[in-house]
């Protein structure tokens, strides 16, 4: 009984790095960057 509680105590342990590693991960967005194009449009 003793190692099943260590497993399970052991799994959220992983899980929880797991969760704080995604969350720190995932928090990556991409710079936001203005481009500016001339447009030429052919309208007769």
């Amino acid at each position: 009984m003793g190692r099943l509680i260590k497993v399970v105590l052991g799994l959220a342990v992983l899980g929880f790095l797991g969760l704080i590693g995604y969350a720190y991960m995932a928090d990556l967005s991409p710079v936001a960057e203005e481009i500016k194009l001339p447009v030429t449009l052919h309208a007769d």
